[in-house]
Formats: structure tokens, sequence, C-alpha cells
């Protein structure tokens, strides 16, 4: 066995995300849009192990083709290993091995997962003492989602999504995801979602600048009721994904007519999100959609964002 240092690994996992409720704000002037975001997190995990390096390195597992991931200074892993050493002054590097369970571009943060996952494991590989407090500000300028994949539960999202409140949930929500081999690029969509809003400019209501969460679905989450949450399912978003993806249009239907309460895109896509009555339920709707030839699987929510699983 080698030295204390060289032999220690840290096993941390972060859950994705559904965007319950997904409102998009104007375009500004700088390119972004504000937005508000009813963030769930739910039981579909990334898991990211770190084990002491000269330098800095990724690698994957898992059963999602990771072919097409970046392993260089794109990779956002990488970045939050990097931004911590350069935020504490740690010589070092980190071998990083990521088990991917969360589709890639498929809105449901994967890389934010990751990326959180990496920050955590990072700080207790190096002892370097920042915590989940000291975590969040350097989470918070790697990308709207990463602190959300670092606290997990249920958050209200604003600004660029990074702005976090805590928010109440009686659950746990019993899901549907509907997994697709093709990603969506998110500026893409947010892209066809400007181009659809000056096409039908005449027609729609003005958009505003600031945005909000629904309070209808802040309350089916605070009340447990998957039948509320269901009627306050949102997500501006979705008219651009299926726009640029037409088939998702078909599963949303398939889906809504075979037990699911509602059905929505989530985030950027084109990850599809079905709410179910109960466990049961999802259950049977997975049995359906897998019988029509799609790649399902069950998953709940809340649960907790990234968590060391073991050190050794």
């Amino acid at each position: 066995m080698g030295s204390e240092g060289e032999a220690r690994r840290i096993t941390v996992r972060a859950p994705g995300k559904i965007n319950v409720c997904f409102r998009v704000g104007a375009l500004q002037d700088d390119g972004y849009h504000d937005v508000a975001s009813l963030y769930l997190a739910v039981s579909v995990f990334e898991q990211v192990t770190a084990a002491p390096a000269e330098g800095f390195s990724v690698g994957f597992t898992g059963p999602i083709d990771t072919s097409g991931l970046a392993v260089d200074e794109s990779n956002l892993a990488l970045r939050a290993a990097r931004l911590l050493a350069a935020r504490v002054g740690h010589p070092g590097g980190v071998a990083l091995t990521i088990e991917k369970h969360v589709p890639i571009a498929g809105g449901m943060g994967g890389g934010s997962a990751d990326a959180a996952a990496t920050l955590l494991a990072c700080d207790e590989l190096w002892g370097t003492g920042l915590g989940r407090a000291g975590l969040a500000p350097l989470a918070a300028s790697l990308g709207a989602d990463v602190p959300f994949a670092l606290e997990g539960g249920v958050a209200v999202g604003t600004g660029r999504g990074d702005e976090l409140s805590p928010a109440l949930a009686r659950g746990p929500f019993h899901w549907v995801l509907v997994l697709f081999d093709e990603g969506l690029s998110t500026p893409v969509v947010y892209g066809e979602l400007d181009l659809h809003r000056r096409r039908h400019a005449a027609v729609l209501p003005p958009v505003p600048d600031a945005v909000r969460v629904d309070a209808e679905a802040l309350q089916a989450m605070r009340a447990g009721d998957p039948v509320a949450l269901a009627e306050a399912l949102h997500n501006d978003l979705q008219v651009s994904a299926l726009h640029l993806m037409p088939r998702l249009a078909e599963v949303l239907e398939l889906g809504e007519s075979s037990g699911a309460l509602a059905g929505i895109v989530s985030g950027s896509g084109p990850t599809l999100a079905f709410l179910a009555p109960d466990a049961a339920a999802a259950a049977a709707l997975r049995g359906v959609l897998v019988r029509e030839g799609l790649r399902a699987l069950t998953a709940t929510g809340p649960v907790p964002g990234a968590r060391v699983l073991r050190a050794a």
C-alpha cells in the first residue's frame, strides 16, 4: 500500500434535476435571459471519484455513451477542480472518474452535477475545508445549475437560475423519465425561443424582463399533491424543444394517455419527465413506454444534493 495521500479516494454523488416550473424572461442586452425555475432534484445520480494526481484528468464509466464528451479544459468537472485548486492554492492535481447516469445534453443538469460533485470531492480530498457554503460561490461561477446540484432538494432559482432560495416540499413525487440518444444544445433552444417570440409577437403577450415561479407550483410542492403539481407544470422552453425535435410531442401524448398525470420537457430537453400519481403507476407507465421501444426509467424527488459516499 502506498502513502495515505496516494491511497486516498473520495467518491461523491450528485443528482440530476427537473425544472418543474421554468419561466424565461425577455432577451437582455448582454445576450442572457432572466429565468425563474422551481428545481426538483431527482434520484438519477452522477458519481465522481477523485484521486490524487500531479495533473488534472477526467475519465468516464457507466451506462451513458460518453464518447463525445470533452476531456480537455472545456470539461466542466475539470474546470471545477482547477477553479478550486486556484482558489485555495492547492499545488497538486486530481484524477477524476465520472460514472454517468444522467443523460448528456438532456436538460437534467448532468454536467452541472459532475461539477458540483467534483467541488465537494476535491474539497474533501485536499482538506481545504471550504464546505458547502464556501463552495457555493465557486459553483455559481461555473454555471446556473451547479449551485442547485450542490444543494439538492427543492429550490427556486432566479437571476440566471443560480440565485437559490430553498423551497418546502412534502414528497416523494414519482416520475418516469424518457431519455433520447440525441441531445439538444441549450443555447440553440434559447435561440429558438427568441425566434418563436419574435415570429408570434402579434398574438403572444409581452414577455416581461423579470419572471417568477408560479405560486400554484410552490403550493402543490408544499402540499405534496401530485395532481395539483401536474396542473402547474410549465416550461417556457418546451415550445422550442418541440419545434427542434417534433417527435417529443408524440411521446408526450403517449405518456399522458398511458397513465401520467402530466408530462413536461425537462429544462432545455430533450428528456421528458412524466409525473405519476404513485410508485405503482410510475412502474406501469415505464412498462408501457419501454414496450414502445423507448428508454425510460423511474425516479423520485426530492433527494439531497452532492454528498460524500465514501472516502478510502
